[in-house]
């Protein structure tokens, strides 16, 4: 088995196959007490000592089959954590469980684990607590072996206090009144479907939950509670066309959480509790894709996980794939066309950003000593869907290569893969086409930083009036702008306008007077859909529009989408005349950050992490 990397733990030497967690969550002292019964399978004869990852736990104890064993703290790596090196009191043979008992407790400051004060939530009246596992931070949570290529059930039950609910990416399992605390309640939870750490997720608070389809519930604080209902009320028929594509859904229950605005991502498909964020409630269910996304996960990532980081595209770029033909059932061919455009543009955004030259946009970077939260961006998700649309159109057509992809996972189902399995499944189930993929140049694809080697000849019936009207505005002088009007925009759907603004930015900054007069005519500051507002802000505040940086730096603190957060607070900092409020503006909202945005911003900003 080849190493992971990003984990300490000893994997080839064995498995661990059920968690069974007791977790007290403590809102005074932000911390997590906890005892984990890690079931763990010798692969080798005479096997008698393991490591797990930790990052910033405090060990209490560590017993084996009830006896207690020693354990050592290894040196402590800068993102990989502190290994936790454990001697058994006996032997195993090959094959044998060890039933491993360790008591912990976490840290305030442990990675995975957001506590919010009442006034981080939308109710202000209780704190709030959430976990963001992925990649490598389930380790600051529970001492594991933290990395995708393990699998494992596992069963939890959670002590909160009374007046909160606890959830995680399990199946419910009931609750009772603390036997030892009778202010606070228990929850159960099981997950008898094999997952790798980073899937585990609990959050803590004042939820509230309705019923938005036969297996599906919709989670929030009461504020956003029926807003999430309309907003997801697509995601039964999203589920069973996503089923039609790929096979059926293992895992029982599909509820989506909705989260405090602090969250980093757009979404994380956490088993049976898809965590989304608030920035998707659009009112007008055009940005329900990120479910789409989050519910294809359940096959590509969740089913069929990447054996490690450095293969996150067979995650992602296949559950961008099968999200855009989720589209292309409900919508039409045509728009997944548009929608894997837009995908061009963000990877082109991304090999910007990083520099084409740069390895980390290759599709499979190596990850020795590298984080793999600086690793993230869209080249895993979007360099990945171009491979397998490049390998649709050469194949035969989209039920031609879903085909494939449907008898990939069923191969891979319930295991880890790594990019090379993967590629060798496609040569055996194409066997009659072998010359055609002989001809694909794997190397460029992935091991070459930068763009693609080829660029998809995507269908543009949709693009095309957001490209004239950005050729219109990019060629226009000052003397023919009276030609705008607000029937210009009023013909293109939601998905059309973030185009249009998308295309924007592409290009060099409108002049002033072109930005002031596209507000007047399409008065896009009206605009609360999340996607269009943050496209348009970065636009004016590039052009130079002093009175859209507070609303940029507004929308860069009152939500903490990575996605949005960073490139608000890279536009303001680049305008020198701001830069000194961007770095005042983070220097104040920093605490009230996700740690992995903080410090993402900090870098992206230059401030000194440490401080």
């Amino acid at each position: 088995m080849s190493s992971d990397p990003c984990s300490f733990s000893s994997f080839t030497r064995c498995i661990t196959k059920h968690l069974n967690l007791t977790l007290r969550v403590d809102f005074d002292r932000r911390n997590i007490r906890g005892q984990v019964e890690l079931t763990v399978e010798a692969l080798e004869d005479r096997f008698s000592s393991l490591t797990l990852d930790t990052r910033d736990l405090n060990i209490i104890s560590v017993r084996a089959n009830g006896q207690a064993a020693t354990f050592t703290m290894g040196p402590k790596h800068s993102f990989k954590g502190t290994p936790l090196e454990i001697t058994l009191p006996f032997d195993l043979s090959r094959g044998q469980q060890v039933i491993l008992e360790v008591t912990y407790e976490t840290s305030p400051s442990a990675t995975a684990l957001q506590w919010l004060s009442p006034e981080q939530t939308a109710g202000k009246k209780h704190p709030y607590l959430f976990s963001q596992c992925q990649a490598h931070h389930c380790r600051s949570m529970i001492p594991c072996q933290d990395s995708p290529s393990i699998k494992h059930t596992y069963y939890a039950q959670v002590s909160v206090p009374k007046d909160l609910v606890a959830v995680m990416s399990a199946m419910r399992d009931g609750q009772a009144v603390d036997p030892q605390d009778s202010n606070r309640v228990v929850y159960r939870f099981r997950q008898p479907v094999p997952m790798p750490s980073y899937l585990i997720a609990i959050v803590v608070g004042a939820l509230e939950s309705r019923e938005i389809g036969p297996r599906s519930r919709v989670w929030s604080e009461k504020e956003f509670v029926d807003k999430a209902v309309f907003e997801f009320s697509e995601t039964e028929t999203m589920l069973k066309t996503a089923e039609d594509l790929a096979g059926p859904y293992v895992w029982g229950q599909y509820d989506i959480l909705v989260l405090p605005p602090s969250f980093p991502y757009g979404g994380m498909e956490n088993p049976c509790l898809t965590f989304a964020t608030p920035t998707l409630l659009a009112g007008d269910k055009s940005l329900s894709n990120v479910i789409a996304h989050e519910i294809s996960h359940s096959w590509t990532g969740n089913l069929v996980t990447n054996k490690t980081w450095e293969h996150f595209w067979l995650n992602e770029g296949h559950t961008v794939y099968l999200e855009r033909m989720i589209g292309r059932c409900m919508e039409s061919e045509q728009f997944r066309q548009f929608k894997a455009m837009g995908g061009w543009k963000e990877l082109q955004d991304s090999v910007n950003t990083f520099g084409a030259n740069n390895p980390l946009t290759n599709l499979i970077p190596s990850l020795q000593d590298v984080d793999p939260d600086d690793a993230f961006s869209s080249v895993p998700y979007e360099k990945g869907f171009a491979l397998l649309y490049h390998l649709e159109e050469l194949m035969g057509g989209p039920e031609v290569f879903m085909g494939f992809v449907k008898s990939y996972i069923q191969m891979f189902a319930y295991s880890s893969v790594t990019s090379e399995e993967w590629k060798n499944y496609l040569f055996t189930y194409f066997k009659d086409k072998v010359d055609i993929l002989n001809k694909v140049d794997w190397n460029a694809w992935m091991f070459t930083p930068g763009m693609p080697p080829v660029k998809p000849q995507y269908d543009t019936t949709m693009a095309d009036a957001c490209i004239a009207l950005c050729q219109r505005w990019t060629t226009a002088t000052e003397q023919n702008l009276s030609s705008f009007t607000e029937a210009d925009v009023k013909s293109l759907s939601s998905h059309q306008i973030i185009e249009f603004l998308s295309l924007l930015i592409q290009e060099n900054p409108l002049p002033l007077s072109h930005v002031k007069k596209m507000q007047e005519v399409y008065n896009l500051n009206a605009i609360m859909n999340s996607e269009i507002r943050y496209r348009w802000l970065r636009l004016c505040v590039r052009s130079r529009w002093e009175e859209a940086v507070p609303m940029a730096m507004k929308m860069a603190t009152e939500q903490g989408r990575m996605k949005f957060t960073r490139p608000l607070f890279k536009e303001v900092y680049n305008f020198e005349k701001f830069r000194e409020l961007a770095l005042q503006m983070f220097r104040d909202h920093r605490a009230a950050m996700h740690p992995v945005t903080a410090g993402l911003v900090a870098k992206d900003l230059k401030v000194d992490v440490s401080l």
